[in-house]
């Protein structure tokens, strides 16, 4: 149905994101993924993303869902959104400069901060749901708010 993947890989209460150099969504935080290759279905487009981008091999999601919007034309579109957990015996140490931007463990604190202006626009309203484990969910990005279905 969606053509991209985000991908959030969390360690205790860090948070692999991803300051992206390109657009979309150039010069601020994000989680790591991006397009579905033809063929893929959107898990094994996330865990491919997950692994070019940060190096990562992670085997299975904890939470899972799409966030959808409407474009300026009127349409919907949207992306696959997963959360992954990471154990402490994983050695990366950020920053590191990629291909993609510069990755870097960060606090879940200073992501969901009210007055975090460098976080990409619907994060800080569905992160939260992720972190609770919620699978298969459906968010609607409406009039600047995040609505479950």
């Amino acid at each position: 149905m969606y053509k991209y993947t985000v991908c959030f890989v969390k360690n205790e209460n860090n948070i692999l994101m991803l300051n992206r150099e390109k657009s979309p969504i150039m010069g601020v935080w994000n989680g790591v993924g991006g397009k579905i290759e033809k063929g893929e279905t959107p898990d094994e487009g996330a865990l491919r993303e997950v692994f070019e981008e940060t190096g990562i091999r992670v085997e299975r999601y904890f939470s899972k869902g799409t966030v959808s919007w409407e474009t300026s034309n009127g349409e919907r579109d949207g992306i696959y959104v997963y959360l992954y957990e990471v154990t402490n015996h994983l050695k990366l140490e950020t920053p590191i400069k990629t291909r993609e931007g510069i990755l870097d463990w960060k606090s879940i604190n200073w992501i969901l901060n009210p007055i975090n202006l460098g976080i990409a626009e619907m994060v800080s309203q569905y992160l939260p749901v992720l972190l609770n484990k919620a699978d298969n969910y459906s968010l609607k990005y409406q009039d600047a708010q995040i609505h479950i279905n």
